[in-house]
Parts: structure tokens; C-alpha cells; sequence
């Protein structure tokens, strides 16, 4: 994966997870993930995610992606039935797949076994994924690509 197929990856992962109420917000905790970004690259990532400012379940306004909008009650499970999720942790990778999906995936990583990939653990929904030493997110990023589109 690319670095702005990545960042987008953080930016949907981020409003998922967390209440962004400000674009402000969403560059801190883009930058927590290690993803430095300018506030105009930001407003672009915002317009192609279709991301909206809509009302919580307080009353506050927060920015959410479309499909949360249209299904607020089972915001996380949609996200998980679209497409896996990766988010990194230092050097480390967490894929985030549908309910029972996640040991095939690791299978197929291990089978074809990427350079940049040294092993992987699943459990039913996630994935751990253990790169060798020397390699970059975006070098990991994109040799797993192909095993998530």
C-alpha cells in the first residue's frame, strides 16, 4: 500500500474508534499514529472519504464517515464487513477482518510469504503481523496490499 492508501486506512480507522470533533483533532491523532500531514493534504483525505460532521450520541458535532452515518447502531461492524483494517503499533501491524477471516488471511500471508513479512499470528478477527527487521510501515503496507483488497 501506498502512504496515502495508508493514511486514508488510519484516518477511517481513527474516526471509528475515537470522537473527532475538529480536523485539528483528526491531525493529532493522525499524528500519534505516525502519519505526519498538512492541514490542506487533511482537508483533501477528508473530501475523499465522503467524511461529514454529524451529531453524536450527545448532541456534539463529530466527524464520522458515510456509512456510520447511514447505520450509526452498528457503525464498527460495517466497518469490519467492507474490508480488513491495518493499523500499525511501532513496527507492527494489526489487521482487523470480519468475525472468522482472520486465520485464512494469515495463512495466505505465511504461504506467500513476503520478504518484508517474518510470521503472523491470527486469532478469529485479527491479525499480528511480524515484519523482518530493515523494513519501513510502507514496505510492509504494501506487501501485505494484495492479501487485503
Amino acid at each position: 500500500m501506498n502512504a496515502r492508501t495508508l493514511r486514508l486506512l488510519a484516518i477511517e480507522n481513527v474516526l471509528r474508534r475515537e470522537a473527532i470533533r475538529s480536523q485539528d483533532d483528526l491531525q493529532k491523532a493522525l499524528k500519534d499514529k505516525g502519519f505526519e500531514v498538512t492541514q490542506a493534504t487533511l482537508s483533501r483525505d477528508v473530501r475523499q472519504l465522503k467524511i461529514v460532521k454529524s451529531h453524536d450520541d450527545e448532541g456534539r458535532y463529530v466527524y464520522m464517515l458515510p456509512d456510520a452515518v447511514m447505520l450509526p447502531d452498528t457503525r464498527q461492524s460495517a466497518a469490519l464487513h467492507d474490508r480488513p483494517t491495518v493499523e500499525f503499533s511501532g513496527e507492527l501491524a494489526v489487521i482487523k477482518t470480519r468475525p472468522g477471516y482472520a486465520m485464512g488471511i494469515a495463512s495466505d500471508i505465511d504461504e506467500h510469504s513476503p520478504r518484508e513479512i517474518l510470521g503472523t499470528i491470527a486469532g478469529d478477527d485479527t491479525i499480528l503481523v511480524i515484519p523482518r527487521e530493515g523494513f519501513t510501515r510502507m514496505q510492509v503496507g504494501d506487501a501485505l496490499e494484495r492479501f487485503l483488497i
